[in-house]
């Protein structure tokens, strides 16, 4: 199919450079709505901000939904210290040494914007040497060194910042002319602009499909509960579109859509699997079939809460996944080219 490569890109570029830690999504959000809006696709909100678009097919009552999150990693002010840096506590699961050296955003409750560098509370080898090394790199040693002239908890109190405000780090998006996209938070911004590519390129080229399709972009997924509620009613295969995760001993590529078998809630439905599987095969479409022992998703995420449907997994290949990632825009292809194949089965 001719897809666009650049019109992808530029959606990926957008979904990446907009900070959205758990909790704080409104403005990315807004972007979705924005681009649908520029689509004339509608769409519904539901009360935890997720956007839901429905695409009707022939069938209503056997619907297929497709989910991805735009709620990154990120952290939260915990305190206000006496030199002036200010303690964060994670949100999502990630290790403090992946974010040591990286520029971030602080987001006030009020709407002010500072900047800052996260380090560890002995970043220097001249002063601390072996120490500096050896330091766990746990959140109570880390540290965001604001770029204010601060030097007591009082100068940070006076700028407006408090507890709980967010932490954003900057995602550092490039593309390269090898096609690699390197960013963080690919996870899972690059299934978020492949969904949304998707939905133009379904709408406007007037694709008839079998089964009504709605494309859930939810908000909470890194902390467990995205997909737990306002599931569309109808549903009854629930894909997740995520990522997989190439590395140690794992069958997943950067250059492939990756099929999950199992992750750590579980199997996925066979059934399920083998169809997109089959999809993969009748179309050329490159895949991996792959195990994550320390993963959850959307599709987890509704499972647990109850829903009575079919689950499954796939994603482009994100290399160094809840770090600074990288993937390949062959990833991305292969992938969206499974979700809009899949959805104009039967």
């Amino acid at each position: 199919m001719n897809y666009s490569k650049e019109k992808i890109k530029y959606y990926l570029n957008s979904i990446l450079t907009i900070p959205s830690p758990t909790g704080y999504t409104n403005k990315i959000m807004d972007y979705i709505k924005e681009e649908l809006h520029l689509l004339s696709v509608p769409y519904t909100t539901t009360n935890k901000g997720a956007v839901i678009v429905t695409i009707k097919g022939k069938d209503d009552n056997y619907q297929r939904t497709f989910s991805a999150h735009v709620d990154t990693l990120g952290a939260m002010v915990k305190g206000l210290k006496s030199n002036g840096a200010l303690s964060i506590v994670p949100v999502g699961g990630f290790m403090m040494n992946s974010v040591e050296g990286e520029n971030c955003t602080i987001e006030t409750l009020d709407g002010k914007t500072y900047t800052g560098t996260i380090q560890t509370i002995k970043p220097s080898v001249h002063i601390s040497g072996q120490d500096a090394r050896e330091l766990k790199r746990t959140p109570e040693n880390m540290e965001v060194v604001l770029d204010e002239k601060v030097s007591s908890k009082d100068d940070v109190e006076a700028l407006g910042i408090n507890v709980g405000d967010f932490v954003c780090f900057d995602a550092r998006t490039t593309f390269t002319e090898k096609e690699f996209i390197k960013s963080r938070h690919l996870d899972d911004k690059a299934s978020v602009g492949i969904l949304l590519y998707a939905i133009k390129y379904i709408t406007e080229n007037n694709i008839e499909l079998p089964h009504t399709t709605n494309f859930f972009i939810s908000s909470y997924e890194e902390v467990g509960h995205g997909a737990a509620a306002a599931i569309p009613e109808n549903t009854k295969e629930f894909i997740s579109v995520d990522m997989g995760a190439p590395g140690l001993d794992q069958n997943s590529s950067e250059y492939s859509v990756c099929i999950c078998a199992k992750d750590s809630s579980g199997p996925y439905d066979l059934d399920l699997r083998k169809k997109l599987v089959d999809t993969c095969k009748e179309n050329n479409i490159d895949y991996k079939i792959d195990i994550y022992p320390f993963y959850g998703s959307d599709a987890s995420a509704a499972l647990g809460a109850g829903w009575d449907i079919r689950a499954g997994l796939i994603g482009p290949g994100v290399f160094a996944s809840h770090a600074y990632e990288r993937t390949h825009m062959d990833a991305v292809i292969a992938t969206l080219d499974l979700v809009i194949k899949y959805s104009t089965e039967e």
